[in-house]
């Protein structure tokens, strides 16, 4: 056998790897000293096929990576510029200040010689906007441009003329004063520094950012007409330039996030070479196996001469960007960057297993003896304790139900990891930082037992008799002690994770002032399914805040007519977070899509109000509204579930109805997850058909309903983030695409 080397335009191959090399095996008479000869061919042609697509996906993804390098070392030269510049006006302001004082001799203005940059004002025509990415990581390291203590509200740092250049990254003085860029402040004048244009965009992802890109805009405005009135006049510009500090520290921000996902990137490159060339050496060493022929060792000097295997650039550049990351972020520290660039993953302990198991066994053994007690007491029946059901049950049934979706959730990761669904890519969790399946279950287990366990207690005292104050503030005080655990400042109990989850709440909340991410509208989504939750704690907070209890008025909360409307409001809550979060979307990226999505959110609220006013008016009339328009919205909702969310109900697939690529292999599953979908989808007929299950209580029954619901969300999202996953790997996404704050600029 011999093995052609080509190049992809027709020419011959030389002696070394060279990038854009096509391979092609070619068996000497035909293959005939193989058994058989057509199998062998067909072999080595798609051994050929397999190794010019591994050289050409490297080639392709390397000669990205070296680019983004490239575009980072220009980045950090430019941050390097800002930095001395502020540096160089806090000793200016620190002279000036002594000069003042009588204490130093030399001139206010006086520049320092070893930073000179000069400033060009006028109109200028800038370009460039910021990219949709969320900027880096969560931590920075201490601050690089220190603030002195009687700099009050000095946020924004004067520069004059002729302020300049450092941070040349090892390269010559004289090089570096011909070639500065130029960097774009607010209100959009320039410094020089590289005899480029370039200007500071911070992506718009928070309140904060939003209300200073409007008021910058407002500023450029008002700056833009003095300008020409200050032409007009013959006015000349040498006045001084101010930047913002936080811009500063923000561009630094995301440089460093970005270098931390280059090297995440390289290391993955690097794998993938390694795993492909382990690949080569195996299938070759099977075939010679098979056939009794020695072709391993003619094939693999090709594969280890071929560009994938030889090429250095990656490991270079990786070294390069360590370099890079120690010197500016890590304040010389290897160790302190490394645990940035390399962090170790947190080893699963099998104490957790065993506490898992302790805790479940608790929980089992409270339970069945909860529910003992609520038997003999007639609890959870239509003649039960109105009190009792009205107050105490709210409080069980909101944490089941919370717990409940906890639980689902660990069962989507141990599905997710299970199938190698990469979760932790899609969430953008850190690696260090991620809750571990096991995790999950353990913290399920630990409060659920503590909830049964004082519940148990609570119907204990009430069966007893007892029903002062003090008793019917226990499930108050209960719910209090889970939030003030949620809230724990103590770097105890999963702060991090603790905090997260606060963190995407508060940017549902506020959406569409925050950026929309992944783990945003998934949470939302986690959130219209659970609006039995967020109506009892609705409830609970009025009736202990209101000090209801000490009447045992359980009815005041639902007679007040604000209480009510709020009560009301809650229930559409989440479809407004969610429908917000789509507009958001669509006003970032411009996809169509978005807006058709958030028609499926209002079509949910229109449902619900509709379900409200038949609740409050049980005419025929308001029966068959809700009939006709939670039809159209469940029908709506159900193609988006199929087809968007979940990728499916593709008729040109080569799977029939589902998608091309399938990570399960049964295929009946999806389907049949398809039909479980759409029963879960149809329990809003509970409102018309008012189902009892034998004599137990109505809020039993709608608990029921609720927990259904949930349940259909956590079998809900092992397919959703099996279609991102799929979407991600179709378009070899695996690292993170942090925007450059620097753009460059074009100049009228």
């Amino acid at each position: 056998m011999q093995v052609h080397r080509k190049l992809a335009s027709g020419g011959g191959g030389g002696g070394g790897a060279v990038a854009g090399e096509v391979y092609e095996t070619e068996l000497v008479d035909g293959g005939a000293g193989f058994a058989d000869g057509e199998a062998a061919r067909a072999f080595f042609a798609r051994l050929d096929e397999q190794l010019n697509k591994v050289n050409r996906f490297y080639e392709r993804k390397e000669a990205e990576f070296v680019e983004r390098g490239e575009s980072l070392r220009r980045q950090l030269q430019i941050l390097a510029e800002l930095r001395a510049a502020v540096v160089a006006e806090q000793q200016r302001d620190g002279r000036r200040r002594r000069c003042g004082n009588g204490g130093d001799s030399s001139p206010p203005d006086t520049e320092d010689p070893s930073v000179s940059c000069s400033i060009l004002h006028g109109d200028q025509s800038l370009r460039g906007t910021s990219e949709q990415e969320q900027e880096g990581q969560e931590k920075l390291t201490k601050d690089m441009i220190a603030r002195s203590p009687d700099e009050g509200d000095d946020d924004q740092l004067t520069i004059p003329q002729e302020l300049g250049d450092s941070g040349r990254l090892g390269r010559p003085r004289e090089e570096a004063a011909n070639t500065r860029p130029r960097t774009t402040l607010p209100g959009g004048r320039a410094v020089t520094c590289q005899g480029r244009s370039v200007r500071i965009n911070i992506p718009v992802t928070t309140p904060t950012r939003t209300v200073t890109a409007i008021r910058e805009l407002l500023f450029d405005d008002m700056l833009s007409q003095s300008r020409r009135s200050g032409s007009a006049n013959g006015t000349k510009c040498g006045d001084k330039l101010s930047i913002n500090k936080r811009k500063v520290h923000q561009a630094e921000k995301m440089i460093r996030g970005a270098l931390i996902e280059l090297y995440k990137g390289l290391g993955y490159l690097k794998t993938y070479r390694s795993l492909n060339m382990m690949a080569f050496v195996k299938i070759l060493k099977k075939f010679d196996k098979v056939t009794a022929k020695e072709a391993q060792s003619i094939y693999l000097k090709v594969v280890e001469s071929s560009y994938f295997n030889v090429s250095d650039k990656v490991i270079r550049l990786m070294d390069d960007v360590d370099e890079l990351f120690v010197r500016h972020f890590a304040e010389g520290d290897k160790r302190k960057a490394m645990k940035y660039l390399k962090p170790n993953q947190r080893e699963e302990s099998h104490t957790t297993t065993f506490f898992i198991g302790l805790f479940t066994g608790g929980f089992a053994a409270l339970f069945i003896g909860y529910c003992i007690m609520a038997h003999i007491a007639g609890m959870y029946t239509q003649q039960s304790n109105k009190v009792y059901m009205a107050t105490s049950y709210p409080v069980l049934s909101m944490f089941s139900l919370f717990f409940l979706h906890l639980f689902l959730y660990g069962c989507n990761i141990f599905m997710w990891r299970k199938t190698r669904i990469n979760y932790t890519f899609i969430f953008e969790f850190t690696p260090t930082k991620e809750l571990k399946y096991r995790d999950v279950f353990l913290i399920c287990t630990t409060s659920m037992t503590i909830v049964i366990g004082v519940m148990f207690a609570h119907l204990t005292l009430i069966v007893k008799g007892y029903s002062s104050c003090a008793v019917q503030a226990i499930p108050g005080a209960l719910l209090l002690v889970f939030l003030l655990i949620l809230v724990c400042p103590f770097n105890i109990l999963y702060r991090s994770c603790r905090y997260h989850f606060l963190t995407v709440i508060r940017n549902i909340i506020l959406t569409p002032f925050y950026k929309v991410v992944m783990v945003d509208f998934f949470m939302a989504d986690q959130l219209c399914s659970q609006v039995p939750l967020l109506r009892s704690l609705e409830y609970l907070a009025c009736y202990y805040i209101t000090s209801s209890y000490k009447t045992q008025d359980y009815g005041y909360c639902t007679r007040v007519k604000h209480f009510r409307d709020l009560a009301y409001a809650v229930s559409f809550l989440p479809y407004y977070w969610r429908a917000m979060q789509c507009a958001r979307r669509w006003f970032d990226e411009g996809d169509i899509n978005h807006i058709v999505n958030l028609g499926k959110y209002v079509s949910a609220m229109l449902a619900a109000g509709t379900k409200v006013a038949y609740e409050n008016d049980n005419s025929a009339g308001w029966l068959s509204l809700v009939v006709i328009v939670s039809s159209l919205a469940t029908i709506y909702q159900l193609y988006w579930d199929f087809v968007k969310d979940w990728g499916l109900l593709q008729f040109n697939s080569k799977n029939p109805w589902l998608r091309n690529d399938l990570i399960l292999k049964q295929k009946y599953i999806y389907f049949l997850s398809m039909g479980l979908n759409l029963i879960l989808r149809l329990a809003w007929l509970q409102t018309v058909i008012h189902p009892n299950i034998g004599s137990l209580d109505s809020r039993v029954t709608l608990f029921i309903l609720a927990a259904l619901e949930v349940i259909r969300r956590g079998h809900w999202n092992f397919y959703r983030l099996e279609n991102e996953h799929l979407n991600n790997a179709g378009k070899f996404r695996a690292v993170k695409v942090v925007p450059l704050p620097f753009h460059e600029v074009e100049e009228d």
